[in-house]
């Protein structure tokens, strides 16, 4: 296979024919061991864990790393929290956008459509946020040669352990050596993942830095917890015995007192006794340190998910409604990310090798859609729709998951639908003018086949017949004005004068008898 010309995104060469060769791997002896059996969790106190973090932050991590791995394994709230934050970003849809609506970026992307449906490639996103807690992460894809292109077939996480930051910045990720000095990455090699959880160096970011002091003094508290059940969870057992006894007896009576926490049972001559004596101080022991470890626990919430209404408690809708849209910023933060380091170290490895150098590359996008209140959503679209706002069916269908109905199914429609349906709008008769405004003259009465009307609806219809005539008096001279002005502003200054040029006596005077015709007409049909 040829040479490649190809660069990286940091402008270094990469080269295809080492491609087909994976980079790292486990060995059973030297730096890249896949077990280990050095626990740092056991022995860990105040000053070992300052020791630990202070190592890390000077550039050996790999006790730190091992407390991270341990901390997961052990606590079992803080592997939920973490876990509940990974699979929030790794459950998202990943859709991938083209660089343009060009044929040959719309290809491109197709081709990267392919890589984001393959199975394995959820699994690779698992790996990578495994970042999240250790302040970085490491997948190699291992590529082989079909049909003339070279496609990921599977990605291999890397025991983060096997890295290391370089000396001078503590940015750039290095393989660790046996003599400690650090091997360069060769380019387009590995997808590594640093989330920029906070500034400064990418070993500090992690959130198991954040919770390693909470988890070891919860960790003490739970041991202290296990010792008091221990000694307090019995009352304390006193043998009694009389002066005159043996030490046969003694030790007859003592192994007694001891089978009692044991067994519950025991047996002993007859003139001693044992006394059950309840310690005073102990009542309320056992409320301390479920309160502690509870605290402790909200710590860690809080550190991993930004909060606790949705985790360790709540207590109202609108405070878990706040609560979660912190959870919601900082899933969108970590989604965000993890797409950028797709798209520079898988997307644009995949089209280089493939494509060639590109000027713009198709994107993959970590989908995050907040949940919607759709009855909201329906009782606002309502009345704006019968005012004749357009809306699009297969929109509003998309929004409430259901399919359109195919040809000749059944649908649900609301009962005062189904009532018209049957009964059909009376038609209007075909001599209706062209048009209702002034020019065209009044607007003609429906035919016959309309609803019986009552004496009311006679009397408004009579009184409206002729309602042309009564407004041009009043309504002529604002269209003259209108006609005559050449602004908008001209037409507006010259509404204050047209009262007087208004005639509308004829209008107030029918007006008054029809309200006087509507009141005769309400008290003859109610004589009440």
């Amino acid at each position: 296979m040829a040479e490649s010309v190809i660069v990286d995104a940091q402008g270094r060469p990469i080269h295809k024919s080492e491609l087909l060769q994976e980079l790292v791997q486990a060995s059973t002896t030297g730096v890249y061991q896949a077990w280990t059996a050095e626990s740092v969790s056991a022995s860990l106190d105040p000053a070992r864990l300052r020791t630990i973090l202070q190592a890390a932050a000077t550039g050996d991590h790999y006790a730190y790393l091992t407390l991270a791995e341990e901390m997961e394994e052990k606590d079992p709230h803080y592997a939920a929290v973490l876990g509940t934050r990974k699979r929030a970003v790794s459950g998202l849809p990943a859709t991938v956008e083209a660089a343009s609506e060009d044929e040959h970026d719309e290809h491109l992307a197709e081709a990267v459509r392919e890589l984001v449906e393959a199975p394995e490639f959820s699994d690779m996103l698992d790996d990578l946020l495994d970042a999240i807690g250790k302040g970085y992460s490491v997948a190699e894809p291992i590529w082989q040669l079909t049909g003339g292109q070279l496609w990921p077939v599977r990605y291999e996480h890397r025991d983060p352990r096997w890295f290391q930051f370089d000396r001078v910045s503590g940015q750039r990720l290095q393989l660790r050596s046996e003599g400690g000095e650090g091997l360069e990455i060769p380019p387009g090699r590995l997808i590594i993942h640093k989330p920029r959880l906070k500034s400064g160096l990418p070993i500090r970011g992690g959130v198991a830095r954040l919770v390693a002091v909470s988890f070891m003094c919860k960790a003490f508290g739970l041991k202290d917890w296990m010792r008091f059940a221990e000694l307090f969870g019995m009352p304390l057992r006193i043998g009694r015995y009389g002066p005159g006894a043996k030490p046969d007896d003694i030790a007859v009576l003592r192994r007694a007192v001891a089978q009692l926490a044991a067994d519950a049972a025991a047996v002993m001559p007859d003139g001693m006794k044992i006394e059950f004596v309840e310690i005073a101080n102990a009542a309320g022991g056992a409320e301390l340190f479920e309160r502690l470890a509870e605290w402790l626990d909200k710590q860690i919430s809080k550190g991993v998910l930004g909060q606790t209404m949705t985790t360790d408690d709540g207590s109202s809708q609108s405070q878990a409604n706040v609560h979660n849209e912190v959870r919601l910023d900082i899933l969108r933060a970590d989604a965000k990310q993890l797409a950028a380091t797709l798209n520079r170290d898988l997307v644009r490895t995949f089209i280089d090798l493939n494509y060639g150098p590109q000027e713009r590359y198709p994107r993959i996008v970590l989908q995050v859609t907040e949940p919607e209140d759709l009855k909201a959503l329906a009782d606002a679209l309502g009345p704006f729709i019968d005012r004749g706002l357009p809306v699009e069916a297969s929109a509003i269908l998309d929004k409430f998951g259901l399919a359109a109905p195919e040809a000749g199914a059944a649908i649900l429609r609301p009962q005062h639908a189904a009532q018209h349906a049957a009964q059909p709008l009376p038609a209007l008769n075909r001599e209706q003018p062209p048009c209702a405004c002034l020019a065209c003259g009044e607007r003609k009465a429906l035919n016959a086949e309309q609803q019986k009307r009552d004496a009311l609806d006679e009397l408004v219809a009579g009184d409206l017949a002729d309602w042309v005539p009564l407004m041009r008096p009043v309504l002529d001279p604002v269209q003259a004005l209108a006609q005559k002005a050449a602004t908008f502003d001209d037409f507006k200054a010259g509404l204050a004068g047209l009262l007087d040029q208004m005639d509308d006596s004829a209008l107030i005077e029918r007006l008054a008898l029809a309200a006087f015709k509507a009141r005769a007409q309400g008290d003859a049909s109610d004589p009440l």
